[in-house]
């Protein structure tokens, strides 16, 4: 039987509910990449001095990877409490824990001071600051969506997305001034005002998290008493198909969306021409661009269909990315711009369209704990591994080709994965008796019937 989807209450209009997810999702991310940052420009010689440099960037790559492997326990865990309690409560603790371990980094002694004890520590941070985003996008990207009216899921559900490229730009732009500083000045002490930062920020999105309404359709599950006992073992035995299409589909815009803002500055830091400086005004940029491509894609897939902009976005990702490793191979100040411009529109569009397109996948009552898991899965095996991976192949092959081949096999696979979901979400739409004609449009922004 039908039941009405209940209204924003509390003055939580569609629109504020999309700027208070994309404030908040802006301070998860920028908490994130100036770890990423960080990651390249100081922990392989604050944290792992004892190493040559190629392996001290490998261990610090490492630790970045280490964040990821505790998103799925995250995504499980806020989950759970997310199709229990509400989206809400998740999204207040959630900032609460990444910031708290932000701050505790930009603390932490160096190798220097403490010996083992620092990269030990820098990995349980990770480890938090991972745990604690395995949960914050599934919260924020459903606040939006279901907030969304009627065939406006994927704009509005593109807006936390553009938090992203915020929190980015916010976090590069930190580190220009910073390496302007005396070598000896930014290893002290330079690198750490980023990660103490955090403090004011975490702050502002607690008092604006707490003011937004619980999500509709959340309230609309209560109602009806179908709470599930335990989510994440209800969306597995229900919606597997699901869980692995969405991690798979989801593959390689989070694995080149990592080389292009991560693992990229390698190149630069073995070009006379194009140092690391440059290439952070580079990716600052091209971010301002991705900001505006998440709004623009999201209006783009509610009047074409999410699944097929989606598939848009990444065969370019895969087009894209042999003509980029080409021109950072030679170190071209023309080509670069270019391909780097190319492959952020490029890794944007399918970034923005993944919480309405994914979404539609699991139904309210395991949607927070069926999106967060399928994601963080394709993130464990895509964005987690990404740039060790894409360095083991260079070392290997001394060829730039091979990352490319490494983004085009990937595109293979999600490509596959996202037509197979679009199967998947047309018969479940079909079952319930919203669609017809196969268009993922269609049903982007469904009522659901329990």
């Amino acid at each position: 039987m039908s039941a009405v989807v209940p209204q924003p209450s509390g003055g939580s209009s569609p629109r504020k509910v999309a700027i208070a997810s994309l404030i908040g999702t802006t301070i998860e991310w920028y908490d994130f990449f100036i770890y990423s940052t960080a990651a390249v420009l100081v922990f392989n010689q604050l944290f792992f001095p004892g190493f040559d440099p190629t392996t001290g960037t490998l261990l610090a790559f490492s630790t970045f990877a280490a964040g990821f492997v505790a998103r799925p326990v995250g995504a499980i865990v806020f989950g759970h409490f997310g199709d229990r309690a509400g989206r809400k409560p998740m999204m207040v603790l959630t900032i609460l824990i990444m910031g708290i371990a932000t701050v505790a980094i930009g603390l932490l002694p160096t190798y220097d001071v403490i010996g083992v004890f620092a990269p030990v520590l820098l990995v349980i941070l990770r480890l938090c600051q991972g745990f604690a985003l395995g949960g914050e996008w599934g919260g924020a990207v459903l606040m939006a969506t279901e907030h969304s009216p009627q065939g406006r899921r994927a704009f509005f559900g593109s807006w936390p997305q553009a938090g992203v490229a915020v929190g980015l730009i916010l976090a590069m732009t930190l580190y220009i001034p910073l390496e302007s500083m005396s070598p000896d000045a930014f290893m002290a002490w330079g690198w750490r005002v980023p990660f103490m930062l955090s403090a004011v920020l975490v702050i502002t999105g607690l008092v604006i998290r707490v003011k937004v309404a619980e999500s509709p359709e959340f309230d609309r599950v209560k109602a009806n008493h179908s709470v599930v006992r335990m989510p994440v073992i209800e969306v597995l035995r229900t919606h597997p198909k699901q869980v692995f299409l969405v991690a798979g589909a989801s593959l390689v815009p989070g694995i080149f969306f990592y080389l292009i803002t991560v693992y990229n500055f390698v190149y630069a830091g073995k070009s006379e021409e194009f140092d690391s400086t440059s290439m952070l005004v580079l990716v600052i940029i091209t971010s301002a661009v991705g900001f505006f491509v998440n709004p623009a894609a999201g209006a783009m897939a509610d009047k074409y269909g999410a699944q097929r902009v989606y598939l848009w976005g990444l065969v370019l990702i895969v087009v894209v990315a042999f003509p980029l490793y080409f021109a950072l191979d030679g170190g071209s100040y023309g080509l670069i711009p270019v391909c780097y411009f190319a492959a952020t529109i490029a890794v944007y569009i399918p970034w923005a369209l993944s919480p309405a397109y994914f979404s539609t996948a699991f139904d309210a009552k395991v949607r927070y704990s069926g999106l967060s898991l399928a994601t963080t899965l394709g993130n464990l095996l895509g964005s987690a591994i990404a740039p060790l991976i894409a360095g083991a192949l260079f070392a290997a092959t001394k060829a730039s080709v091979s990352t490319s081949i490494y983004v085009f096999v990937a595109g293979a696979v999600s490509i596959t994965c996202a037509l197979a979901l679009g199967r998947v979400i047309r018969n479940k739409a079909l079952r319930a008796g919203k669609g017809s004609d196969g268009n993922v449009q269609e049903f982007a922004a469904p009522t659901y019937s329990e």
